[in-house]
């Protein structure tokens, strides 16, 4: 049974409603989990609308004020409440697309201001820490271990990407292999030479956990030889964090923010990471245009007269260097 047909099974009622869930999961085909959030902030768009003897349907800008408030008064953050406003702008104009109604009241309604923070990410040397950990401390399955940070963080997968890995989606010479991202857009990632070499020395091994009686082909397995879930790579990558003695908890998305961050401080497009990453909106890969706050306090004391190069020898060397000479 679809999650659409489970009608009587949520609190969603409405038939209106009901119908645009059934159009997103069969006809924009989004994932089971985006539908059961859709679900979730509909369900509580309703019964604010319910509540004012109102179909939401046909609800106004006054029920949309009323559904806002509700948000603020159990103390969703700006985020959360962003995302529940665009689900119910999504059914809004759902409605109007489908000349089930004239007007859309969400289109006077604007998102709340979010505070912008920076993804967690792992500076160069702190990645390479991070990534030689599974050999050194020889926990768990260090041949596994080793290529499962590698690919992640070298080809930026998301974790859902990275446990929907197939052995049939690597290329033959290992150089990289096509992923399924949200969506159920494909795109071509690749692999560094280390996570090629340590992908080669996992496959063999790979291949002897693997019980006849239940073959997989997933890339990455446990230790019983059967597909690694999202939640078995979160634990493992878990557990060196807790080992890594950095300042800093270390999960599965900061090695896809890592991945980002250096491509695009070492002056890689963005638009090419945005293809890499597989964002569909160039804002969301803009996050990652971060500044080496030290490295640049340090290339300005260097260049700027005022900024701590003051002896002439070191003034006359930088203009030097600046002119070629």
């Amino acid at each position: 049974m679809s999650l659409a047909q489970k009608k009587d099974e949520t609190s969603i009622v409405s038939e209106k409603l009901a119908d645009y869930i059934a159009y997103l999961e069969f006809i924009r085909n989004l994932s089971p989990r985006s539908i059961e959030a859709y679900q979730k902030d509909l369900a509580e768009y309703e019964a604010v609308c319910r509540s004012a003897g109102m179909d939401p349907a046909c609800a106004g800008l006054n029920e949309l004020r009323a559904f806002i408030a509700s948000l603020s008064d159990r103390g969703a953050a700006a985020s959360s409440a962003n995302r529940s406003l665009s689900a119910v702008r999504g059914f809004h104009r759902w409605l109007v697309r489908y000349q089930h109604r004239k007007d859309d009241p969400t289109s006077a309604v604007r998102n709340l201001k979010v505070a912008k923070t920076l993804p967690s990410f792992l500076w160069e040397d702190e990645m390479s820490e991070f990534a030689a950990l599974p050999e050194k401390m020889g926990i768990l399955w260090p041949l596994r271990d080793t290529v499962l940070v590698a690919i992640m963080y070298s080809a930026g997968l998301r974790i859902s990407e990275t446990a929907s890995l197939l052995l049939t989606s690597l290329d033959a010479d290992l150089s990289g292999a096509r992923v399924t991202g949200k969506g159920d857009k494909e795109r071509k990632v690749f692999f560094s030479a280390q996570a090629r070499d340590a992908l080669a020395a996992y496959l063999p091994a790979r291949a002897a956990a693997i019980k006849a009686e239940h073959p997989t082909k997933a890339l990455f397995v446990n230790s019983r030889g059967g597909p690694l879930s999202v939640r078995g790579i979160r634990w493992i990558v878990g557990r060196y964090s807790d080992q890594a003695g950095l300042r800093k908890p270390v999960y599965p998305h900061a090695l896809r923010h890592s991945f980002a961050t250096h491509l695009v401080n070492a002056g890689c497009d963005v638009r090419v990471v945005q293809e890499l990453l597989g964002h569909a909106s160039l804002s969301t890969t803009q996050r990652y245009a971060h500044v080496d706050i030290g490295r640049l306090k340090k290339v300005y004391a260097a260049a700027h007269p005022h900024g701590g190069a003051r002896d002439l020898d070191t003034q006359v060397k930088l203009k030097t260097e600046e002119h070629g000479a």
